[in-house]
């Protein structure tokens, strides 16, 4: 079931698609279609502006009319989130899909927001380095999606999250304006810290545009190991001995409670001292690198709901406990405890149970119930941000916390 668009917003939206050709060019305005819902809302147009500079003028009158604004990339996840209160333009950033400089003697990268991340990686391991992440669907997800919704992977373990990689960024405000922010070396300590706030804010506050990373070089050699724990206690305790190893792991994720694989990175020495440690805490074994595909596989379409949850390393037993009571199948758990689930049971009784136990937990794709859960005290300040970026909420109305 879609919804066309609001009954007050269709006055406002009759003339857009005449005024966006006139920016972007005739050739790349459409009007949307069912496949372009955005969480059940199908917006009135489709347009993909060329650069920066057409990207803020089509913000700019969509703001002036009164009109929501969609941003999408490869649309992976645009289901995530609640649905807009109001969804007129999407504002597609596939066109812009550029690497601008790969300085790689300065291990830094400048890349547009429309780039898919598999792309961006094919170059980047031109020159021996990549973008140490791990996001969903690296073929279609693009930059600018992996950072709005802040997706890094397992490979966060070992080499941060986006906010410790990210050092740049450029958005395009809902008012028209650029704005940048951060910088081209890996040390920048000058300025708002604009790269981490638009990281995770799911396109609320504007539009991310380019981007500067920080990179890393490929690894010589990489060894998968798995060891089966028997019970989601012993699991928890070598999970926690471990990471108390001060071992150089570039990974570790939990699968079914009881299966844990890591994924060890560098020399063929460096790798081999590191799995004699590992094999005086549990009986690891090589096995496949496609078991870092299971988080992709329970993201995939499946039976349940979708579920991203967030517990503190020493809860993970815990947190398979409670997803077992409440119907949930084949969760996957990295050991930053940022994980994913399939649920057909009870989604409140779910989400208070990783509550109290400190955690926060997402539904992704209902429509029916809130996505978020408590913003907790955080919310009036990430009001207040929202007000000062974009305070007539043309960008993704109420899709993020609180109505954000």
């Amino acid at each position: 079931m879609v919804e066309r668009f609001r009954p007050a917003s269709r006055t406002a939206a009759d003339g857009i698609g005449e005024v966006l050709r006139a920016i972007v060019g005739p050739d790349h305005v459409r009007l949307a279609t069912d496949a372009d819902a955005v969480a059940g809302v199908v917006p009135l147009v489709v347009a993909e502006p060329a650069d920066e500079r057409q990207t803020a003028s089509v913000l700019r009158c969509a703001n002036q009319a009164g009109l929501a604004v969609i941003p999408a990339g490869g649309g992976t996840k645009l289901e995530w989130g609640n649905p807009p209160r109001q969804a007129d333009v999407i504002l597609s950033m596939r066109r812009q899909n550029q690497i601008l400089e790969h300085a790689w003697a300065d291990l830094t990268v400048t890349v547009q927001a429309g780039c898919t991340i598999a792309e961006l990686q094919r170059a980047l391991a031109q020159h021996g380095q990549r973008l140490a992440i791990d996001p969903l669907w690296p073929e279609r997800a693009t930059v600018g999606g992996m950072l709005a919704t802040n997706d890094s992977g397992a490979l966060r373990l070992g080499f941060g999250s986006l906010r410790d990689l990210i050092i740049g960024v450029t958005l395009a405000l809902a008012d028209g304006t650029v704005a940048s922010s951060g910088g081209k070396v890996v040390k920048n300590v000058a300025g708002y810290d604009l790269p981490k706030l638009a990281t995770g804010s799911l396109g609320t506050l504007g539009v991310i545009t380019r981007a500067v990373f920080r990179l890393h070089p490929l690894p010589r050699r990489t060894l998968t190991l798995t060891a089966e724990l028997g019970n989601p206690a012993a699991m928890q305790r070598a999970i926690l001995s471990i990471l108390g190893a001060q071992l150089a792991l570039s990974a570790i994720q939990v699968r079914q409670a009881t299966a844990v694989d890591l994924l060890l990175e560098g020399t063929e020495d460096g790798i081999a001292a590191q799995q004699s440690a590992l094999m005086k805490i549990a009986a690891f074994s090589e096995s496949s690198h496609s078991v870092w595909n299971a988080r992709q596989s329970v993201c995939a379409d499946g039976n349940g709901t979708l579920v991203k949850f967030s517990v503190l390393p020493s809860r993970i037993a815990t947190a398979f406990e409670s997803l077992a009571k409440l119907g949930g199948d084949g969760a996957v758990i990295p050991a930053t405890g940022i994980g994913y689930a399939r649920v057909e049971g009870d989604l409140a009784g779910l989400r208070k149970a990783i509550e109290q136990d400190g955690g926060s937990l997402a539904i992704l794709g209902r429509r029916d119930l809130d996505a978020w859960g408590s913003a907790g005290d955080a919310l009036p300040l990430m009001r207040a941000v929202k007000q000062q970026f974009d305070p007539k909420s043309t960008l993704n109305p109420q899709r993020f916390v609180g109505g954000i």
